[in-house]
């Protein structure tokens, strides 16, 4: 996947808010402007690839607490110079549950969420922007999820729980998107 490829996903994806509808035209200015986007090392900012994980009934969604901002989030992290956006979430979300990929089932291939927030300074990192784009994934909850060293715990939520254990507006939005997946 190339820049181009990703820009074409943005373009095709439908927020269903104006939050997420800024989210998506911020993220395509940002890709369009710098070839270097997917680069941990452009340091103001760069893209990130996550994954909302849910079981078949989509009643639950995998979270993890993260050990280094300790506090709860979907798998995902840096794009580490790889432009196939999609191939990172499915990689963070094997290297984070420690779930084999083989187990890990893309829903479909299209973006499911865009987010842009804001990395505090940690250690030589410098606070930066994070413009993450999320996929939707599905796993069976009943599986063991080992986890990795990354995170202090990975547990299955119900999706009515989820934003008691993150209450920022994004996990709100994938939350409501995925009712609306199980009210279809």
């Amino acid at each position: 996947m190339h820049r181009k490829e990703l820009i074409r996903l943005l373009d095709e994806h439908h927020p269903l808010s104006v939050a997420e509808a800024g989210n998506v035209a911020r993220t395509r200015r940002f890709v369009a402007q710098h070839p270097d986007c997917f680069e941990r090392e452009l340091l103001h900012g760069h893209v990130t690839g996550s994954a909302w994980v849910v079981n078949p009934a989509r009643d639950k969604v995998l979270l993890m607490h993260h050990r280094k901002h300790n506090e709860w989030f979907q798998p995902g992290g840096h794009a580490d110079g790889d432009a196939d956006i999609l191939r990172v979430a499915l990689r963070e979300t094997h290297e984070e549950t420690g779930i084999p990929s083989e187990h890990i089932k893309l829903v479909d291939g299209s973006v499911f969420d865009v987010d842009i927030h804001t990395i505090p300074a940690m250690g030589a990192e410098p606070r930066h922007t994070h413009f993450d784009i999320r996929f939707l994934f599905e796993i069976d909850d009943r599986l063991p999820v080992p986890g990795n060293d990354e995170s202090h715990e990975v547990l299955w939520v119900s999706v009515y729980l989820a934003s008691r254990f993150n209450n920022n507006l994004s996990t709100y939005r994938m939350v409501d998107k995925t009712r609306r997946l199980r009210a279809a």
